[in-house]
């Protein structure tokens, strides 16, 4: 059984974009809505890309603008100049 990554998002206007191409690259994620925040859940590995944020909001989107609405996250952090992700232990 793989370990579950997960990050949290503020439920705000900014987020819903970003939560949208989590979900979209993330077929096996789960999503799950708080008053104030978003949390999705995956095993073994969440990605957040820069193309499909990036088509979702009409603009060339920066990973690094993900910090700006996150709350917390569970998984150890990857990143690169086209995509943040968490996983559990050594990357691929």
């Amino acid at each position: 059984m793989m370990k579950e990554v997960y990050i949290a998002l503020q439920a705000i206007e900014e987020a819903l974009p970003i939560i949208d191409a989590i979900m979209e690259d993330n077929p096996d994620a789960t999503l799950r809505r708080y008053p104030a925040m978003v949390r999705i859940e995956a095993p073994g590995r969440l990605t957040v890309k820069r193309a499909t944020v990036s088509a979702k909001i009409g603009r060339d989107w920066d990973p690094q603008e993900l910090h700006v609405c996150m709350i917390s996250i569970g998984g150890n952090v990857y990143e690169t100049d086209d995509e943040f992700s968490l996983q559990w232990g050594a990357t691929k």
